[in-house]
């Protein structure tokens, strides 16, 4: 993603407390030096151990941290984390605080507009004016509540309508915040039309499903004029880091991941797809894999 927008903030996915002081922090919290500006994501409800790892994500370089309080999952809420914090605004908080005396880098909170029976502008607005009291004044909002119960986090992310006029509300009620907007973005145009008037948008699924959207980012988000670099470099950039990565041990199915949808598109797209599904789990795969799935982009598709 570094590779094709210069200038668009990363996040991690959402990382635990228990996973980071119970396991070995390096294993989560590594990542290349290119990829800054970079958040990592905490999941928690522990004021104590959220300071803990805030201080460990401060001390190896990262630029913001996170609180998930959006996350629907029934093992998130077993573990009191994501979006059932909703309902705890006291205790998002003191998480906040706890976080906020930790670390000189900003913590900020990304969450929905409601949960459950908890669904309204009242309550949403008290959440966010009792954590902003505690230090927090970034919001990245998901457009629509979650269901705690009877929706699996697939249908939570689809079925709930987006609401985006409830988080230009909230703007307009709380203009000294920096209040990003989040969920059913698809593409660059609609998240700068739906964006207007407010701090930011940020991207997910559309950018994991298609990387290649990043490339307008900084001319059309940052104002940066240099034109963004073809799909053919960003994959000869990353095969720099990758193959060193695959000498440290990472298989390469974990490295293709995100070049799946980087063509999606183009004309043999379909055929690099499936080239890097079917091959880049095998045991001992290397990077000849993906030049091999390159070779697809020179053979027109088959009719769907």
């Amino acid at each position: 993603m570094r590779l094709i927008s210069r200038h668009a903030w990363l996040y991690t996915e959402m990382i635990t407390t228990p996973a980071l002081l119970r396991g070995q922090p390096e294993r989560w919290l590594r990542y290349s030096a290119i990829q800054h500006p970079l958040a990592l994501q905490l999941g928690g409800s522990d004021p104590t151990a959220l300071a803990q790892c805030a201080r460990l994500a401060e001390d190896y370089g990262y630029d913001e941290i996170n609180l998930n309080v959006g996350c629907p999952s029934d093992r998130v809420q077993g573990g009191r984390f994501g979006a059932c914090l909703m309902a705890e605004p006291a205790l998002v908080a003191e998480c906040v605080a706890a976080m906020a005396a930790a670390v000189t880098i900003p913590v900020t909170v990304k969450t929905r507009l409601g949960i459950d029976e908890l669904d309204h502008d009242a309550h949403l607005h008290h959440f966010v004016e009792t954590v902003a009291s505690a230090g927090c004044r970034t919001f990245i909002l998901h457009a629509r509540k979650a269901w705690l119960k009877g929706l699996s986090p697939h249908e939570n992310r689809t079925v709930p309508p987006l609401q985006y006029e409830r988080v230009h509300h909230l703007k307009s009620a709380m203009p000294h915040l920096e209040i990003i907007l989040n969920g059913g973005l698809t593409d660059l145009e609609s998240a700068r039309t739906a964006g207007a008037g407010l701090d930011g948008v940020m991207l997910g699924r559309a950018v994991y499903g298609s990387p290649y959207c990043l490339a307008g980012v900084d001319a059309m988000f940052y104002g940066d004029p240099r034109p963004a670099p073809s799909r053919h470099a960003v994959i000869e950039a990353y095969g720099v880091y990758a193959q060193e990565a695959l000498r440290a041990g990472t298989p390469l199915s974990a490295l293709t991941r995100p070049l799946l949808g980087l063509f999606n598109g183009m004309p043999g797209a379909r055929a690099f797809r499936r080239h890097l599904s079917e091959n880049g789990c095998r045991s001992g795969a290397g990077w000849p894999v993906v030049e091999q799935a390159l070779e697809s982009l020179h053979v027109a598709p088959l009719p769907a």
